[in-house]
């Protein structure tokens, strides 16, 4: 079992049903204040503002897959899935503001708007069939613009394309091995992992290669917070199924003392309390996850919730702005929308 960190706390947020706006909002400090003298306006810096290039990354091979780690300090990350609607979508390049669907667009400029360090793609991020041709046409338009420093996994769309070929083409080495899709790196403190949730393909099963590789990566970690990341969630309350098959690999995670998971899949945004791998309040050792499906292509309810759901929000594209520190994190789901409902917290790393 991974050593498991002592850092009291709990989660501080708001709470609230579908469509809830979170009261509290962690996250003020990101502004910063210009009357401060010398020294307080370095360690601000420090604290806010966050380098946007793209350091060269260290590959290193592990049973296929690639493990990065970058040298400096990078704290803020972006996520959101199901992004960038089909070019032969009657919305597509279209105004956001006047239609339903295909929003990719507006949630790309809300990462530039940011200024995150990280972008993760967290899986259908092109429809419907992933072709490269689909990628070059729509995705490369909105979030492509960020490629450079993001970090993707596969979703069921990519594989509509035999293999994900196109997937593991458009993004190259970053995505993991062609076949795989699983990878990991470092952001600041933090130690993230990439999984392939496409299981009839790749295999989550325990003794499975991703299973292996993840054991072994988690043990090579033991002192970082860690944050898991791919596209079909384990836990949902919206109309896509449960992706029972990652379970194995919750084990995994659960065991080793990860903080946070990230998905997709679900074209909602939803917030659970931390959980063990069988659904059960955990608020000690659970992990928190996270789906966050508002990337732009279009939206869907919550028709069955969760007991441990915390919070949903329907009908609004979005992203989920991460603040990654030394012992914990800070969360904030960002609307497409200025008035838009939001959910903010944050809490202590295991």
């Amino acid at each position: 079992m991974r050593g498991r960190r002592t850092v009291p706390g709990s989660a501080k947020s708001g709470r609230g049903g579908a469509g809830a706006t979170a009261t509290r909002s962690p996250i003020s400090t990101w502004a910063l204040v210009a009357s401060v003298s010398v020294l307080s306006l370095v360690a601000a810096l420090l604290w806010v503002v966050i380098p946007h290039g793209d350091p060269a990354p260290t590959v290193v091979s592990d049973r296929g897959a690639a493990t990065r780690s970058y040298r400096g300090p990078a704290r803020l990350i972006g996520a959101a899935g199901d992004i960038a609607c089909d070019p032969a979508n009657r919305f597509f390049g279209k105004d956001p503001a006047a239609v339903g669907n295909c929003h990719a667009d507006a949630t790309a400029a809300l990462l530039k708007r940011a200024d995150v360090d990280r972008v993760l793609a967290l899986g259908d991020n092109q429809y419907e069939a992933a072709t490269l041709a689909d990628y070059r046409a729509s995705y490369a338009r909105s979030w492509g613009t960020l490629k450079s420093i993001t970090y993707p996994v596969a979703g069921n769309h990519e594989y509509y394309t035999r293999g994900a070929a196109a997937y593991f083409q458009y993004f190259g080495h970053v995505a993991g091995k062609p076949g795989q899709g699983w990878y990991s790196f470092d952001v600041g403190a933090w130690h993230l992992v990439a999984l392939n949730s496409n299981c009839n393909d790749v295999g989550c099963f325990a003794g499975s290669d991703q299973e292996r590789w993840l054991r072994d990566d988690l043990a090579a970690h033991e002192t970082k917070c860690t944050l898991a990341f791919w596209h079909s969630p384990l836990f949902s309350s919206g109309p896509e199924a449960e992706n029972r098959s990652v379970r194995p690999l919750w084990n995994v995670l659960y065991a080793a003392g990860v903080d946070v998971v990230l998905n997709g899949h679900n074209h909602n945004y939803e917030r659970f309390a931390p959980q063990d791998p069988v659904g059960r309040l955990d608020a000690t050792r659970g992990i928190r996850e996270f789906v966050v499906g508002t990337g732009g292509d279009n939206l869907q309810g919550f028709p069955n919730v969760h007991p441990n759901s915390e919070v949903r929000i329907r009908d609004t594209f979005g992203v989920l702005l991460m603040r990654l520190e030394t012992n914990g994190y800070e969360w904030r789901f960002t609307p497409e929308l200025p008035n838009g409902p939001t959910d903010a917290g944050s809490a202590a790393c295991h």
